[in-house]
């Protein structure tokens, strides 16, 4: 955990989110700022800064990432009309927390390119 860090602080408990599922590896929440109906964030509770920062060890990690995703999608009711996942790396990659995350929008169509 990084003490600097507001999502560790999230996953410790310490800032509220809402929640929609956590186990041993992730924690997914809703974003504060919604980009779609369906706006939540996948946070793995290992600290890593940003997709630069991932080793092979962490691929069994990324794809558990991706399987929740698909998991939250369904559990939503949104996945058979589609949705998108995204990761932002640094400054031009839109990155604004430090800690790598996904992002999970649903419930609307989404345009091409993206922003």
């Amino acid at each position: 955990m990084n003490s600097d860090c507001l999502f560790c602080k999230i996953i410790a408990g310490e800032i509220p989110a809402t929640i929609h599922f956590e186990d041993s590896q992730l924690v997914v929440f809703e974003d504060i700022g919604p980009q779609a109906p369906h706006h939540l964030l996948i946070v793995p509770k290992k600290h890593i800064r940003t997709t630069l920062d991932l080793t092979p060890l962490d691929n069994e990690l990324v794809g558990h990432i991706y399987q929740i995703a698909g998991r939250m999608a369904r559990d939503l009711g949104f996945s058979e009309a589609g949705f998108r996942v995204v990761n932002n790396c640094n400054d031009a990659g839109g990155q604004t927390v430090w800690h790598l995350h996904f992002h999970l929008l649903g419930g609307r169509d989404m345009t091409w390119p993206p922003g």
